[in-house]
């Protein structure tokens, strides 16, 4: 692994350029539609203006990145991910939508040696949630937006407000009682708790933050063999280590539930985000 770390991203670094990264990586359509519906609000808030140097932060696959570049020319978009099989897609997306001003990197945005004041604007949809420090993570950013630069994020309010998940989740458990992450550890549900979110964004140098709450659905597929699988994809590690008739029962409730969601778009589940705004100081 060439790639500099901090060491607390470990097996972050492990499942994004394992694995799981050459899943989405694989998926890389599904999953940039399953969010799609957010982008609007998400770029809204960035106010991203011709000639801004754009950094995303967990760009994943590229297409919030992508659309950044068609907003800013002649400025610059670079997009930085862990996962080396997400940054080579969003690498050749980019190349084959001819856009010039992007650029995209594997790298670990706590502790990656940007410049100095080097952003107009920082962007992140569902990808700042995991630093393993969230504080030293923010204050890398802060380090590289210019004074009075944006910061937009776009990242889970509670789990408990998240269909997606409860409802997938609960169909993949078994019946079991899943256990529930600590308090303030990384995962895709940290910046549901709006004081600490604020607390870790003032400390790191950044304005007291807003926070909107947007409210979409979250597509997995046209149907419900292909939402199967990308659900396995992301949530398959539910039913590791299950006995055969266990893991069996598991996946009838799995497709149960899904073809509950089945809509004339697709399969479709409630999912609630905050919109997180601030400026560097």
């Amino acid at each position: 692994m060439s790639v500099r770390i901090d060491p607390g991203n470990t097996d972050q670094l492990r499942a994004w350029d394992g694995a799981e990264g050459a899943f989405w990586a694989a998926e890389a359509e599904l999953f940039e539609h399953a969010l799609h519906r957010y982008d609007h609000s998400l770029l809204r808030a960035a106010g991203i203006l011709p000639g801004n140097k754009v950094l995303d932060v967990g760009c994943g696959t590229g297409s919030l990145t992508r659309a950044v570049a068609e907003r800013n020319h002649p400025g610059t978009a670079l997009g930085v991910d862990l996962s080396s099989p997400m940054v080579a897609i969003a690498s050749r997306s980019a190349e084959v939508a001819g856009l010039r001003n992007v650029e995209f990197l594997q790298a670990d945005a706590q502790v990656y040696p940007f410049a100095d004041d080097e952003f107009d604007v920082v962007v992140s949809r569902t990808g700042s949630m995991f630093f393993a420090d969230q504080l030293a993570a923010f204050e890398n950013l802060a380090r590289t937006t210019r004074p009075g630069g944006r910061l937009a994020l776009l990242s889970w309010r509670s789990a408990a407000e998240n269909e997606w998940f409860t409802s997938l989740a609960a169909a993949l458990s078994a019946g079991r009682e899943l256990p529930s992450p600590p308090a303030g550890a990384p995962g895709p549900f940290s910046h549901a708790d709006t004081a600490r979110v604020t607390e870790v964004l003032v400390a790191a140098g950044f304005d007291k933050p807003s926070f909107e709450a947007l409210d979409e659905p979250m597509y997995f597929g046209p149907d419900v063999p292909t939402a199967e699988r990308f659900v396995l994809g992301v949530l398959g590690w539910l039913v590791d280590g299950l006995d055969d008739e266990t893991r069996a029962q598991a996946l009838e409730a799995l497709r149960i539930d899904l073809q509950t969601h089945l809509t004339a778009e697709g399969v479709a589940y409630a999912s609630s985000a905050w919109l997180i705004g601030s400026r560097a100081v």
